[in-house]
């Protein structure tokens, strides 16, 4: 079992789709999550839909999402490192690194989620994860924790193999739509779609809300 688990996102949602019913399944266990969620996604285009959002309210609307979608999943420890959203590729990776390794640090994570870098399709997923895979190569060897990494990008296979990691979550998908359908400004959409799907038992979709696949990274 693990001893601390860091999650490091750049997006509120980063963690929802792929990740969040691992993250359920380790706070449930009782392990502490502490989840780095670098931006407040304030340059998202979704507004809600119908719309109940506009630029200027809906960093407070994501944070808010965030904070909801936390107490689903049982993380009580969320950081918010401040981050501006879509800009994140172009600050200083150095800096950001160093906002990680502090946080690293302090909680002494045995395991890391981030996203792979150069696979996760999103510049801001790119350059946070390079940035958390940086800060975690300032430890001694032995002593970094596991690094699990999540990557989507088109024929990502061939270039880094197949996920050598797979969770079965279907015991907790109740617990994961409802930490999906938290971030309501972003997915309320989805669920208009999914929700015959889901009472449908729509294997498609069923198998990729219930498998979630990760990459150890190796460095």
């Amino acid at each position: 079992m693990e001893r601390h688990v860091l999650v490091a996102f750049p997006h509120p949602d980063d963690e929802a789709f792929g990740v969040a019913g691992t993250i359920i399944h380790y706070t449930q266990a009782g392990v502490p999550v502490t989840y780095a969620c670098g931006t407040l996604g304030e340059m998202g285009r979704n507004m809600g839909q119908p719309f109940f959002a506009n630029r200027e309210t809906l960093p407070e609307v994501r944070k808010k999402e965030l904070q909801n979608a936390c107490k689903v999943m049982g993380i009580q420890d969320l950081r918010m490192m401040g981050l501006r959203d879509k800009t994140i590729e172009f600050e200083d990776e150095e800096a950001i690194a160093d906002k990680l390794y502090a946080v690293i640090q302090e909680t002494k994570p045995s395991l890391v989620i981030t996203f792979y870098p150069g696979y996760a399709v999103h510049p801001d997923h790119d350059a946070y994860g390079a940035a958390m895979i940086k800060a975690l190569m300032r430890l001694p060897e032995n002593e970094r924790p596991t690094i699990h990494c999540k990557a989507f990008s088109k024929n990502c296979e061939d270039f880094i193999g197949k996920p050598d990691v797979i969770n079965d979550v279907a015991d907790v998908l109740d617990q994961k739509l409802d930490t999906i359908r938290a971030h309501k400004s972003q997915t309320e959409a989805n669920f208009k779609v999914w929700d015959e799907k889901i009472v449908a038992q729509d294997a498609e979709l069923l198998n990729w809300l219930t498998k979630e696949t990760f990459w150890t990274y190796k460095g």
